[in-house]
């Protein structure tokens, strides 16, 4: 089985985030997003990833290499535009060939991994085998209807009126049965192909296909508020560890990772926190909630509940919360007091002052 890696399209509810980076490679505890779906597809045996991209390629190609550093042999499959899943599919059919494959959507996090239906659809292996999870807003998703006896009877993208609170969340596993249904689909009222259509077109033809409901932990980080949560999750599930340095003067309560180099000085950190490489915290309280990533300056400030990715400066900012900053951003000032949500993008200057 390989895997098709979506990681295209423009990321609009991420900006200003998206305006200088692909969405997929949004830092999760400090590791992009497609670096976590890809460990999910060398976990379940697959060793040959396409991964789909526009514009953002070659960020994303600096970021992931040929795949060597996760196991996963890497070919990336360029996409002029966005014209929808299925479209990707047609557009990878040269990398794919008549192999079973599992899509995967390149900002959707699955923490516990994938090896349940992937397991269910190579004992079987239906022409398509789709994941689904009860959302409270089926309307923005493609919703799976089901018969009084579970049985899949119709796929529908993003209904008016759903019949359903069962989404497709990101994970699809497909024969190459599938290659015949994107053939003979044509593009949706919004001019894109759509794996739904493609989907429903191998229920009608009287293929198998099937689906289950996911049982663990997912999000879709495609808004700032899916990305801090989905943080938080994941930091409250890594091991402490103390590889950088911490004087006298700090300390430290609670799971916090603080990698190599990092220095942190005078200053309390609360965790669930990860302390990037090579960055320093002096004079600061740090988490709980927070990650900071490599090679940035905390100084003088109170931090809780936020995402700060590489190379940014907070300076004298006291009382920061539910806040992501950008790689390289600087914020710096003596604000009045007390506490703010800041969402500033890569490269930005904040200076506050009372």
């Amino acid at each position: 089985m390989k895997a098709l890696v979506l990681a295209g399209g423009t990321g609009t509810r991420l900006r200003p985030f998206s305006y200088s980076m692909p969405k997929q490679l949004i830092p999760i505890v400090n590791r992009p997003v497609l670096e976590h779906v890809l460990d999910n597809v060398r976990a379940v045996g697959v060793t040959e990833a396409g991964v789909v991209v526009g514009s953002g390629e070659r960020q994303i190609r600096e970021a992931i290499g040929d795949g060597d550093r996760l196991g996963v042999k890497v070919t990336y499959i360029p996409q002029d535009e966005p014209l929808g899943l299925a479209h990707c599919v047609t557009i990878a059919r040269p990398f794919l060939g008549d192999d079973d494959f599992v899509m995967y959507l390149g900002d959707n996090m699955l923490p516990d991994g994938i090896a349940e239906p992937a397991a269910r659809f190579t004992a079987t292996r239906p022409a398509a085998h789709v994941v689904v999870r009860k959302v409270a807003n089926p309307q923005s998703f493609g919703v799976a209807e089901f018969g009084p006896d579970g049985t899949l009877e119709r796929v529908v993208e993003k209904p008016k009126r759903p019949r359903s609170d069962l989404a497709l969340i990101g994970v699809y596993f497909f024969t190459a049965a599938v290659h015949r249904a994107v053939a003979a689909i044509g593009p949706s009222a919004r001019g894109e192909l759509e794996i739904t259509d493609a989907i429903q077109w191998l229920v009608d033809d009287g293929a198998e296909v099937t689906a289950a409901e996911y049982p663990g932990y997912w999000r879709d980080v495609g808004r700032v508020e899916d990305v801090l949560e989905c943080n938080r999750r994941l930091l409250g599930g890594l091991p402490p560890r103390l590889d950088g340095s911490l004087d006298a003067a700090s300390d430290v309560t609670g799971p916090v990772v603080v990698e190599a180099g990092a220095r942190v000085v005078r200053s309390r950190i609360e965790g669930p926190a990860l302390i990037g490489g090579d960055s320093v915290v002096e004079d600061s309280e740090v988490g709980p909630g927070t990650t900071v990533g490599r090679g940035c300056v905390i100084s003088g400030t109170r931090l809780r509940d936020s995402v700060v990715m590489d190379g940014a400066r907070l300076t004298g900012v006291a009382g920061l919360r539910d806040s992501v900053i950008g790689r390289g951003a600087v914020v710096g000032g003596h604000p009045p007091g007390g506490v703010f949500r800041l969402v500033v993008g890569d490269e930005a200057r904040i200076e506050t002052a009372a």
